[in-house]
């Protein structure tokens, strides 16, 4: 039973938001997920999906999307991204998921999961670059910013009641990237040294195909798993 991670699906069943426009790497990128995850991906399996799942508006709408995720091999266990608007409170998707049958579907979002071999755990994160946020008016940054630390030590919290029953490795999966470049979340880099984290996965970068996969900032690993940096494969989590 192995344990993957692809975040950044970007899916759209109705062609309606299609990512084919930010470069070659995206053409036909639905039927590229489909067949690269049918071969390394066994039922057995579970896959961890930070977030940027679909590009539907709201809960209803994103049947298809879900539908396509579920059909796919493993258990898939999924967070939030910046663009997943169609995400409802946990209640409203777990009921989603029961009536339509989407059996193959958790969500991982300020929450923890024990499996065989590590803990993993996830919630969203802030990319608080503020030049790069495109807002209208005044927007209180350091607001939110407290609000993701919360939902971060919610899902640490969890994670950390699990490990001290099995003692096992924990894993955070967040959407956005605590360390790119020049920038620096200061609060939750602060929050994974409290937990002791080691590695830290993230999406939401695209187009830096030349980056390396893994950054060591501060002796934590952060590793980049965005969906078209990946090549549309899911990939392969060893555990040290």
């Amino acid at each position: 039973m192995a344990l993957f991670v692809i975040a950044d699906l970007h899916l759209s069943s109705d062609g309606s938001k299609s990512m084919e426009k930010f470069g070659s790497r995206w053409t036909n990128y639905i039927p590229k997920i489909e067949q690269r995850w049918r071969a390394v991906v066994s039922d057995e399996d579970t896959v961890i999906i930070p977030g940027d799942i679909s590009w539907s508006l709201k809960l209803e709408d994103s049947l298809e999307d879900l539908r396509f995720l579920n059909s796919l091999p493993g258990k898939k266990l999924i967070g939030k991204g910046n663009h997943d608007f169609w995400w409802a409170t946990a209640t409203k998707m777990k009921a989603f998921f029961e009536e339509h049958h989407l059996d193959t579907l958790q969500i991982l979002y300020n929450n923890a999961y024990e499996l065989d071999e590590c803990i993993v755990c996830g919630t969203r994160g802030w990319f608080v670059e503020e030049s790069q946020q495109n807002t209208v008016g005044e927007v209180d940054y350091s607001r939110i910013v407290n609000r993701e630390v919360g939902r971060l030590r919610l899902s640490l919290a969890e994670a950390k009641k699990l490990q001290n029953e099995s003692e096992k490795q924990i894993l955070i999966f967040l959407h956005f990237p605590p360390v790119w470049g020049d920038f620096v979340c200061r609060e939750i880099l602060d929050v994974l040294h409290e937990y002791g984290i080691a590695t830290c996965y993230f999406g939401h970068i695209h187009g830096a195909y030349y980056a390396p996969r893994t950054l060591n900032y501060e002796g934590i690993d952060f590793v980049l798993c965005a969906a078209d940096y990946l090549n549309f494969t899911p990939y392969l989590i060893k555990l040290h």
